[in-house]
């Protein structure tokens, strides 16, 4: 499942589930994260992949020639409409579907209604990019516990451990990724990315990015953007992409300061528990 994702990754197409994405649920260990896989095929081919995000999420990937199919649309929509299907269960659910896909058009002519905005932002890396300015590190096992503590202390609620990291950098996914730290002048560990590259050519996913509570307002998030897009690169990658909640506008405005341009917002789908 995550050969065929880094398949569908390319910068003319639109922003959908990235094998990174599934790299970062990889966090929960191989088990869960198989468990929480789809998959719609024809003729052995696989032509969508669904990652449940939790009990009400359905992030959804589709080849490309496959986006407006309706045979397997109309299949999709049934699946995520029925609980007995096994993929969403009864009540409120959301599904996450890339833009122009057919299913789009289908939830909500079934009566599934737009939720909250998210924003998009993209980063060509075919030219130069911008020194970071400060120091950066790449984590390995010994300094997980350093990386974990800073995403702890970027996110409000975060259970982050390091434990966690070792099952994440287990995945499959994780051969093409990389976490990285950047320290301040004092040697701290003060803001963390992880970045995923899709292979040589491909579209690279910044998912998670997050700047210490203590540390915020010197430039560390702008910074750590320019060291993601700087290993996306060196990776191979064609350009980098991150989506964050429209509402997180500061986060928006790391991003384009960074040079990410944004792009069109998009929403999830949801029903109602009703």
């Amino acid at each position: 499942m995550v050969r065929v994702l880094r398949q569908w990754q390319y910068d003319a197409g639109p922003v959908q589930l990235h094998p990174g994405d599934v790299g970062w649920f990889w966090r929960f260990g191989a088990q869960r994260t198989a468990a929480a896989t789809r998959t719609w095929s024809r003729a052995g081919k696989v032509l969508a992949v669904g990652l449940l995000d939790g009990a009400e999420l359905l992030r959804l990937a589709f080849a490309p020639q496959a986006l407006r199919d309706e045979e397997l649309a109309r299949q999709v929509v049934e699946d995520v409409s029925a609980p007995e299907r096994g993929v969403l269960f009864e009540g409120r659910a959301y599904v996450e579907a890339p833009t122009g896909a057919l299913v789009q058009d289908l939830l909500l002519k079934d009566g599934w209604a737009s939720g909250e905005p998210w924003t998009p932002l993209r980063c060509d890396l075919g030219g130069p990019v911008s020194d970071p300015g400060v120091r950066v590190e790449v984590i390995g096992p010994e300094q997980a516990h350093e990386w974990a503590a800073v995403l702890r202390a970027s996110f409000d609620g975060s259970t982050f451990t390091d434990e966690r990291w070792r099952a994440m950098a287990a995945g499959a996914p994780y051969v093409d990724a990389r976490c990285l730290v950047v320290r301040n002048e004092r040697g701290e560990a003060v803001a963390a990315v992880t970045v995923w590259s899709a292979g040589e050519g491909r579209l690279g996913l910044i998912e998670p990015m997050g700047v210490h509570r203590a540390h915020r307002g010197h430039g560390y998030g702008r910074a750590v953007t320019f060291a993601a897009a700087r290993a996306l690169q060196q990776l191979g990658s064609s350009s980098v992409v991150v989506c964050t909640p429209s509402s997180n506008v500061g986060a928006v405005a790391t991003y384009r300061s960074a040079g990410l341009e944004q792009l069109p917002e998009r929403r999830d789908l949801y029903r109602n528990a009703s």
